[in-house]
């Protein structure tokens, strides 16, 4: 990748690590399903007049809305609002990973590669970790729970993508544009039915220029800008340079936490945070290490 490419991938990872201290803002004064709700809109409209639809069957674009954008949302608001910290749901949230490659076993028949394996153990281990240490601090097992919860739909939504690709090529813009119109319906239901309708009346009464400029950032920042400069990388960089560096996010989610929350961190989680960093790592560059070691022996 270029200069400008590298800044714009870096700010991409620098949206996207913040995106978790601002959803902890927004829960300051919208609840959580509300919240993914207006989200949703605002990332839709006025986009969906701008962008065309992507060539794509109504079924597939419904899985994507409720696999990527509704379920992994509402659990992950909902993780955060119940007691998640916003640096531990960043890394949490990225055993997606894990996830969908437990899914492609299971739904696609794929075999896992040894490194893959590996990972997998190495994750998981740390993920026991961290869920030991609910109520010791800030975590919640609740909290903690709706987030790999959170992650298990982005996996399933990542088998989506896949099937979505095989499809042909698929813009990566309009498809999170056009998806954007599936959550707000289910996201509102689910408002009314568990927050209720004075509660949303009050929030959307008593909102501030704090829960404003909260929406603006998760629809134009997280979303949209996230999203599109990310799809222009993949374009035009090889993929095996630009995805890796979503293993930055977690690192800007926890060091932002840290400053902007106050959010702290104990020994034992520490340790599972390392876990789980290793075990993502080993998934990214274990297979590359391999043939590059099996190359070196022949």
């Amino acid at each position: 990748m270029n200069r400008r490419d590298w800044t714009l991938a870096l700010l991409v990872v620098l949206a996207w690590g913040l995106n978790f201290v601002v959803i902890r803002w927004g829960l300051d004064e919208l609840p959580p399903l509300l919240l993914g709700a207006l989200r949703f809109l605002l990332v839709a409209f006025p986009a969906v007049l701008l962008v065309p639809r992507p060539k794509l069957p109504l079924r597939w674009l419904l899985a994507y809305g409720l696999t990527i954008s509704f379920g992994q949302f509402a659990l992950l608001f909902s993780a955060i609002a119940l007691g998640m910290p916003a640096g531990l749901a960043s890394l949490v949230l990225q055993a997606q990973a894990l996830f969908t490659l437990l899914f492609a076993l299971l739904l696609l028949g794929e075999r896992w590669q040894p490194q893959q394996l590996l990972a997998l153990l190495i994750a998981a281990g740390g993920m026991a970790v961290l869920g030991s240490q609910s109520g010791a601090g800030e975590m919640t097992l609740i909290g903690f729970l709706l987030t790999l919860a959170a992650a298990a739909s982005w996996g399933l939504g990542n088998i989506v993508n896949r099937h979505i690709g095989q499809r042909g090529e698929v813009n990566l813009m309009s498809l999170v544009v056009w998806g954007a119109l599936v959550p707000p319906l289910p996201f509102l239901l689910m408002s009314y039915w568990l927050e209720g309708p004075q509660l949303i009346a009050d929030s959307l009464a008593a909102m501030s220029w704090q829960s404003g400029a909260v929406l603006i950032y998760l629809a134009a920042i997280a979303t949209l800008f996230g999203y599109g400069v990310w799809a222009y990388l993949l374009k035009h960089n090889p993929a095996s340079e630009v995805a890796p560096l979503t293993l930055l996010v977690p690192v800007v989610g926890l060091l932002s936490a840290w400053l902007l929350l106050g959010e702290g961190l104990n020994g034992v989680q520490l340790f599972g945070i390392a876990l789980v960093m290793l075990g993502l790592l080993v998934n990214v560059f274990g297979g590359r290490l391999l043939r590059r070691l099996k190359t070196a022996t022949v």
